[in-house]
């Protein structure tokens, strides 16, 4: 195409009707050798006659030619270039449904990966703990206790069953007293762990096929499969039953009540909280009085009212 010197001399030329080197030299201020170089770039370029005396030529008729084939070469590029860009895109597709979800099999291996994942989170930790764990138990998951103290939030939805467990409901208390969000159902659809909405373990293999080789687990990443699960816990979350640490003086039955309301029976309470189960229906009648009602489900009705929990 033409330079800005070219552009500016073949206006003036346009102006001018006509003129050799000399006259665009004195219209332009420029050197003569200066306006003869220009006068005949415009001549190689279609845009003016042969000297002495140059005349412009029509700009569409010299470069019509020129920018057609620059229209052209700039579609094949266009096409190459969205050629390129959706053999990027389907590849990428490919790659990332590749690793979209690895599968890990062995308890030893997944008890690894639970333990990778919460040393790695930085923001939170989703769990689903079903009964009879099969990688970890809760009082071996010391990696909990690590991502607490460095400001990594815990909510975890616990089995029933699985406050039953020896052990297992002093661990939960325990992590409850560093900071855990605990909260309780009578059962669980699937275990799950997520840490920080972008990595989620999902155990593959059914109970009821337990024993029948290695346990085998999902790690899913972002996807909108672990937006479905993230989604799945939050609607369990909404449901469950807070489980609360005592309060000391103030509040002391806390724990209990939230055990209540999660519907063990006297006698898990009171193996679990090591007391009595005479002690446990004593303190349950002390708080059906506090809340005005002479019933159990009246209890837990109003405990739920009044925000005991």
């Amino acid at each position: 195409m033409l330079s800005a010197p070219e552009q500016h001399a073949y206006r003036l030329l346009v102006r001018m009707a006509g003129a050799a080197p000399g006259d665009l030299a004195e219209q332009a201020g420029l050197p003569p050798a200066d306006a003869q170089a220009l006068l005949e770039a415009l001549h190689r370029k279609g845009l003016a006659t042969a000297g002495p005396t140059f005349h412009a030529l029509p700009a569409d008729v010299a470069l019509g030619d020129t920018l057609l084939r620059e229209q052209q070469a700039l579609e094949s590029a266009r096409r190459m270039v969205a050629a390129l860009s959706e053999e990027y895109r389907t590849n990428t597709r490919r790659r990332s449904s590749d690793h979209l979800v690895e599968i890990v099999t062995g308890a030893a291996a997944l008890r690894d990966r639970l333990r990778e994942m919460q040393d790695s989170a930085r923001d939170e930790i989703l769990w689903f703990c079903r009964a009879n764990p099969i990688a970890m138990q809760g009082p071996d998951n010391t990696e909990e206790n690590s991502a607490l103290e460095r400001g990594v939030r815990y909510r975890a939805i616990y089995e029933r069953e699985l406050l039953e467990k020896p052990g297992e409901l002093d661990s939960i208390v325990d992590a409850m007293g560093r900071g855990e969000l605990s909260r309780t159902l009578p059962a669980l659809p699937v275990r799950l762990a997520i840490a920080d909405r972008s990595l989620a373990i999902c155990p593959l293999v059914p109970d009821a096929a337990r024993g029948v080789g290695e346990p085998t687990a999902a790690l899913i990443r972002p996807s909108e499969l672990l937006d479905a699960l993230v989604a799945l816990f939050e609607s369990y979350w909404e449901r469950a039953t807070p489980l609360l640490p005592d309060g000391g003086e103030e509040e002391p039955d806390k724990l209990l009540l939230s055990l209540f309301v999660a519907g063990l029976p006297d006698k898990s309470i009171a193996g679990r909280l090591g007391v009595s189960r005479r002690t446990v229906q004593r303190r349950l009648d002390r708080l059906m009085e506090a809340a005005g009602v002479d019933t159990r489900p009246g209890l837990a009705f109003q405990a739920a009212r009044r925000g005991w929990l």
